[in-house]
């Protein structure tokens, strides 16, 4: 059966959630969708509550389980479900969250009519405490339609890019014909944002949505459980790699008008790695010296290109200096600039 919108939900270890998640992903005033379930083989219920909808709900029919061979992450995750999705259009909802009824109607309705590649809805942050919303915020966007070439990433690199890898409709052909994948360094290492901060290079035609369409859960206890694990420098470093590859790209993207700002955001991230290590450098199971903190820094901009720039001249030429510095001194920096914004 052929869908116009495939619907991702990565599962692992949410029992008490899925539910939630499940009942609002099949609500959908939207008819045309492939629930793709991806069992990532955790150690509780989830998967048993997702084949009871799969016999039991009116469009059960329309779920599919993939199961992973063993637990490998929600990156892995999201990259076999991009892989497998038989939409047109690809969608991501996580597995302890959930989605207005009429999200996919009102996403997909504008990649329609504006002949979009990526749509983004807006969403809504609830704080939960012991099952009970404590506060919620929301996050709309602007309501903007980008149709000329360039024109989102000039603005998508001038403003807060979207790091999460949810609550966004893409087209299948963008994905497969740029080969985009996830990283799969895990929770905490940046994982959506070494996907997200490159996809405005991929597209022409976007619309950002005023809609709430997405509701993403911050539970406290669950919180503190993801932050209690040891750092893994393995995965810290795949985290750094990715975005060199990112780095990497300035041939390509050299003569580009929002290429500056791009590459202050990338550094703004390899900033915040490097600040975590120092902040957290006991916690870290293999330790960095201070040539390979000062090294995360480089910079894919020469200095002559940095002064030539109007734009993000400041921020590049501090993040610039942090790389080229001895690497005492590059340490002391980062660690100095880092006490004065609070990042440590």
């Amino acid at each position: 059966m052929a869908y116009e919108v495939t619907i991702g939900i990565p599962v692992y270890n949410v029992e008490k959630y899925i539910r939630l998640t499940m009942d609002s992903a099949l609500a959908q005033t939207f008819q045309s969708i492939e629930f793709l379930v991806l069992d990532d083989c955790g150690t509780d219920s989830s998967m048993d509550i997702v084949r009871g909808y799969q016999q039991t709900h009116p469009r059960g029919k329309d779920i599919r389980i993939l199961r992973q061979p063993q637990n490998m992450g929600i990156g892995a995750g999201r990259n076999r479900m991009m892989a497998e999705a038989t939409g047109r259009y690809f969608y991501s909802l996580d597995g302890d969250d959930s989605i207005s009824p009429n999200a996919i109607e009102l996403l997909y309705s504008a990649a329609v009519k504006h002949e979009a590649e990526l749509v983004y809805g807006s969403f809504e942050r609830i704080y939960v405490e012991e099952e009970k919303t404590v506060h919620s915020e929301q996050f709309p966007y602007p309501a903007l339609v980008f149709t000329l070439p360039d024109e989102y990433a000039e603005y998508a690199y001038s403003h807060e890019i979207q790091v999460m890898n949810w609550n966004y409709l893409i087209r299948m052909d963008v994905i497969r014909r740029n080969n985009l994948r996830v990283t799969p360094v895990g929770h905490g290492y940046g994982e959506d944002f070494t996907y997200t901060v490159d996809l405005p290079t991929y597209v022409t035609r976007v619309v950002l949505l005023p809609e709430i369409t997405y509701q993403y859960y911050m539970r406290k206890k669950d919180f503190k459980a993801k932050r209690s694990h040891p750092i893994s420098r393995v995965n810290m470093d795949m985290a750094i790699e990715s975005i060199a590859q990112k780095k990497a790209r300035k041939d390509e993207l050299r003569n580009k008008s929002y290429y500056a700002k791009r590459n202050s955001v990338l550094l703004m991230y390899d900033y915040s790695f490097a600040c975590r290590i120092l902040a957290k450098g006991n916690d870290i199971d293999i330790p960095y010296t201070k040539a390979e903190i000062r090294n995360i820094m480089w910079h894919p901009m020469t200095l002559c290109e940095i002064l030539h720039s109007r734009q993000a001249r400041i921020k590049n030429l501090g993040y610039w200096l942090m790389g080229v510095l001895p690497p005492a001194l590059s340490v002391f920096t980062i660690r100095m600039t880092a006490k004065l914004f609070h990042r440590i």
